[in-house]
């Protein structure tokens, strides 16, 4: 369950911060006629502020908006404000809406994925109120109130906002969208930095068994378990984040690390020279380098050529 419930009513300039949009454009969108004038707003109207938004970053043109809201309401006769109620997006040109897991475009009314003249027909027309009396597209509007929860939380971080209300603004995503593996390994890392390794670890394997190809995830375990003494285990994560990512430049940089203090000096010159061709340029690249001279003079014989030179830095590991 959240931590406490969503907050009821925002106002305007409440509304405009969590959005990151200004007054004048706010302004522009009511003078469209996307959006009522509003100086209070509730969650679902964030929501519908938060869709329109995205579609006019993708150069979706007002009048296009208009057209295929106007169309939704036309098709799915209970649906009174699709804005707040669907989850609407860029399909190419066209705008597109998530009904019950299935692609339509809004306009035209066709679907934009394969399925049989039953669903078909079951989509477009909607004879029947459901008999649970969920309207279409609640579980979607959880979805994107999930998200905006999400948002906020990366807002709070940024602004320097006191830990307890990050923690709140990620936990609220995730109980609204328990798939919400972003959320769930951005509270891993505020568990992290506050050495709570239980409760950190516990976020970041919930992420992966979301998403099992979440890179980052398993990166930071990785982190978890080289930050408590675990190396092996550390070891282990990192390499999975490489599985998912072989151009994952942390991850090289500490597994270079890593194997290093290890002793597995080869496998660290690999690691060193894979990140330094993803990451030649940074502040980390001087440490890299560093490094790879340290491990050239300790492994290399006085007057050889060290192995690794002209290899591309391809020994296996």
């Amino acid at each position: 369950m959240p931590d406490a419930p969503p907050k009821q009513v925002y106002s305007r300039q409440e509304a405009r911060r969590v959005l990151g949009v200004s007054e004048g454009q706010l302004r522009s969108w009511e003078k469209q006629g996307l959006v009522p004038h509003l100086d209070a707003f509730a969650f679902s109207d964030l929501i519908a502020l938060r869709t329109l938004q995205k579609l006019r970053k993708n150069r979706v043109s007002a009048t296009r908006i208009r057209c295929a809201v106007a169309a939704i309401r036309r098709k799915l006769g209970d649906v009174g404000d699709p804005l707040r109620e669907l989850k609407l997006f860029c399909e190419g040109r066209k705008v597109a809406v998530l009904i019950d897991g299935q692609k339509m475009e809004a306009v035209s009314g066709q679907l934009l994925l394969d399925f049989d003249q039953e669903e078909l027909n079951r989509l477009l027309s909607f004879p029947q109120p459901r008999e649970s009396g969920a309207r279409p597209g609640v579980a979607a509007a959880q979805e994107r109130e999930a998200e905006l929860w999400f948002q906020k939380g990366l807002d709070l971080e940024k602004t320097g906002a006191p830990v307890q209300e990050i923690m709140r603004a990620y936990r609220q995503a995730i109980a609204l969208d328990a798939s919400s593996a972003g959320a769930l390994v951005n509270l891993g890392t505020v568990h992290f930095h506050l050495g709570a390794w239980r409760e950190a670890e516990e976020c970041y394997a919930k992420a992966l068994q979301v998403d099992p190809t979440y890179a980052l995830a398993h990166f930071n375990l990785g982190n978890l378990y080289d930050e408590t003494g675990d190396r092996d285990r550390a070891l282990a994560y990192y390499e999975a984040a490489l599985r998912v990512n072989p151009n994952y430049a942390d991850a090289h940089y500490n597994l270079a690390l890593l194997c290093q203090g290890r002793g597995e000096l080869m496998k660290a010159v690999r690691h060193w020279t894979i990140y330094l061709k993803l990451d030649p340029a940074s502040s980390w690249a001087i440490i890299a380098r560093r490094e790879l001279e340290t491990l050239r003079r300790a492994t290399v014989v006085p007057g050889s050529r060290p192995r690794w030179e002209g290899s591309g830095g391809s020994s296996a590991s």
